[in-house]
């Protein structure tokens, strides 16, 4: 059993944008097993917009990140050592870790540690397309959107660990799936290597009027469906042409994170063309998650739906990863490479 640990725990708020001052690296030691616990050597860590606003001590659908403790997170990796009867050495699991090295779970809390199968499906994607992310595209799509065959559904962040979900199950079921991405490679991935039918590059569309035409020549028929991470003025043109009786699931609003507003200036269209909103947290719909998962596994294993990483090479590039995450620097899924 290892002696020490590294970690990275939150040293301050940050006062609107953050920065890698609100993060501080420290060596502690591991405790000592307790019976019911399992030590736990993570391979990767997940990082996520929604760490952002847990940063903040505000009112949140979850509690903030307490001061001076390890970074939320989910990770994957490796049982070192185990004083539960339910997992032994060498286990591959997935859990909330943490930004840290090494990990010790209360193994019978419910949900607390999760046993995975590495050999049919990378560990890595358990954090990924196989993971929290991949549920949250489920979700959002076949739940709350209920697409159906021949409709048209909208995707910002496209490339993301999320969106690039949400388009190929959309196609999975006979959708037309429209991705917004920023780049003119992460949209040639969308649709070259995802299989969307359209991306729209939303750096070369800066204004709205310019966003709205591009929009029109992806979606002739209009919207049906939008799952909707970003906010801001890209929510406003995609909600100004969705079609009567338009599903919307709202996921994100990664563009204001950093405290900006987000008015919502078509809301008017809500009425006028009676569409669904609906916000959700996937950790509250955990009934839903065996059957995500389920397909999700299934896809991957056989090379049906297709994912990409980006991975820092260390716990101590975290912070500065995680800030290129919320900037959108990332292609894919933002990983942390742990072991």
């Amino acid at each position: 059993m290892p002696e020490m640990n590294q970690r990275i725990v939150l040293a301050s708020r940050p006062r609107g944008e953050a920065s890698v001052d609100n993060f501080r690296l420290e060596t502690v030691p591991v405790p000592a097993l307790q019976d019911g616990q399992v030590l736990v050597r993570q391979h990767f860590l997940s990082l996520d917009p929604y760490m952002r606003m847990r940063m903040n001590d505000a009112k949140n659908y979850a509690a903030p990140q307490p001061l001076n403790e390890v970074m939320i997170g989910g990770t994957v990796g490796v049982v070192a050592e185990s004083r539960h009867p339910g997992y032994a050495a060498g286990d591959s699991v997935v859990g909330m870790g943490g930004w840290q090295q090494w990990a010790v779970f209360d193994a019978a809390q419910p949900g607390a540690l999760r046993k995975v199968d590495a050999t049919r499906i990378p560990l890595s994607a358990y954090l990924g397309a196989v993971g929290m992310p991949g549920v949250t595209a489920w979700v959002g799509l076949v739940h709350f959107i209920e697409p159906k065959e021949g409709e048209t559904i909208v995707v910002d962040a496209a490339s993301g660990a999320v969106g690039s979900v949400v388009g190929q199950l959309a196609k999975a079921r006979g959708c037309r799936a429209v991705g917004i991405a920023g780049g003119a490679d992460k949209c040639a991935y969308v649709v070259e290597e995802l299989g969307f039918d359209a991306c729209i590059d939303y750096k070369q569309h800066r204004e709205p009027a310019a966003l709205a035409a591009a929009l029109d020549a992806a979606a002739p028929k209009g919207v049906d469906g939008l799952f909707e991470n970003v906010g801001g003025a890209i929510f406003d043109v995609v909600l100004s042409r969705m079609n009567a009786f338009g599903r919307v699931a709202l996921c994100g609003l990664i563009s204001g994170y950093d405290g900006q507003s987000l008015a919502i200036h078509n809301a008017r269209l809500l009425l006028t063309q009676r569409l669904r909103l609906q916000g959700f947290i996937v950790s509250e719909h955990m009934h839903l998650w065996p059957p995500a998962l389920k397909e999700l596994g299934g896809l991957v294993a056989g090379g049906q739906l297709k994912f990409r990483e980006t991975v820092a090479p260390d716990l101590a590039a975290a912070p500065e990863a995680f800030l290129g995450l919320l900037k959108g620097r990332n292609f894919g899924k933002q990983l942390v490479k742990l072991a």
